[in-house]
């Protein structure tokens, strides 16, 4: 791609239509994606994911990089051919700009840059973890579209972030407690791993979990102050466990793989809920969300769905389409900002870390 994008251009031309219709790129990571939204309501959302890294047990980001220079162009192109919309219809391009893997985000940046500057129409660019937020206020026709009143909670739990968010407003976020280590996503890969049940490990430790007695085996749990997180020390007692198990049966964890699976779940969930139960109490909210990837966990989603019918709590829970990584948050989040005309210069360069 032709890096050669900062120099003088006359004034964008905002809106072209009466109707606002916003493209969004996601590629912070190893998932390109493509969405297209129209005064608020998804008209597609194009996800094209990476099977390479399976075989590394993690994502390579110089792989990653690549496959998204193979893919950008055709998912974009896919997308606005889903949604019914020529590229001359659209008001504004939304695009991750960070947190995230500075390769990965280096190409949807530069092709935003590029895509946007040809069409002379704004820019609007997202924080990752917002737009994960903000996933909730996705409005599809047909269907009924709850969304959170301002202000609710949201936790956010994915493999590298898990944070108790008080979102007054979708441009005014506080984080109320984070991880001060391993996120909960982050620990069930490494622990997946520790038991060589592949990567990624989310969505195989929840699907033997279902099989599982989720009180088989006790594991330890965080003294952490407050509502931050903390999961290494979790992890150091699932593997100490492990050891010590297999000294007596070399075999145990496949002789009681499910059993482990649902445990560690059951325990990761309990850590979550525990500190999420504190701050709704704390700040008397009882409009709570979830957000991120580990939020398509069956227990997770189970625990909320308890947790509202104890505590009177009135749940978000987002599809499953809207847990990993996708352009449809970040097209809704830039629907929202261009609302209020805040866009960014083509001078902005991309940030791999960064809080909300």
């Amino acid at each position: 791609m032709n890096p050669t994008f900062i120099i003088t251009f006359a004034p964008f031309k905002y809106q072209k239509t009466m109707s606002t219709i916003i493209l969004g790129i996601e590629s912070s990571c190893d998932d390109t994606s493509a969405a297209v939204i129209k005064d608020g309501y998804l008209l597609s959302n194009v996800v094209s994911s990476q099977a390479v890294h399976e075989a590394y047990g993690g994502v390579v980001p110089e792989l990653a990089s690549r496959a998204h220079q193979q893919n950008i162009v055709p998912v974009v192109h896919e997308a606005l051919k889903r949604a019914g919309v020529t590229k001359e219809e659209l008001s504004a391009v939304a695009f991750t700009r960070g947190p995230g893997l500075m390769g990965s985000l280096l190409v949807g940046v530069s092709f935003a840059k590029g895509f946007a500057r040809s069409l002379d129409i704004p820019m609007i660019d997202v924080n990752h973890l917002t737009g994960h937020v903000l996933a909730h206020f996705i409005k599809v026709e047909g269907e009924e579209n709850k969304q959170p009143g301002f202000p609710f909670l949201c936790l956010l739990v994915s493999g590298g972030n898990s944070q108790i968010v008080l979102v007054k407003a979708y441009n005014d976020m506080e984080i109320l407690g984070q991880t001060i280590d391993d996120a909960a996503g982050e620990a069930i890969d490494k622990c997946s791993k520790v038991m060589g049940l592949g990567y990624p490990g989310g969505p195989i430790i929840d699907k033997l979990a279902r099989q599982g007695n989720p009180k088989a085996f006790t594991f330890s749990k965080p003294h952490i102050p407050g509502l931050d997180y903390s999961f290494s020390g979790l992890k150091t007692s699932f593997l100490y466990s492990l050891r010590d198990w297999m000294k007596d049966d070399p075999d145990f964890i496949e002789h009681h793989k499910v059993d482990l699976a649902a445990s560690l779940e059951a325990t990761i969930v309990d850590i979550l809920m525990d500190k999420l139960r504190k701050a709704a109490k704390q700040y008397k909210i009882n409009e709570v969300a979830v957000a991120g990837g580990v939020s398509a966990n069956n227990g997770l989603r189970n625990a909320f769905r308890e947790h509202a019918e104890k505590y009177g709590w009135k749940i978000f829970i987002p599809k499953f389409s809207y847990t990993t990584d996708n352009a449809a948050m970040i097209a809704i989040t830039g629907y929202m900002k261009y609302l209020d005309k805040d866009f960014c210069s083509m001078e902005l360069p991309a940030y791999s870390r960064v809080t909300l």
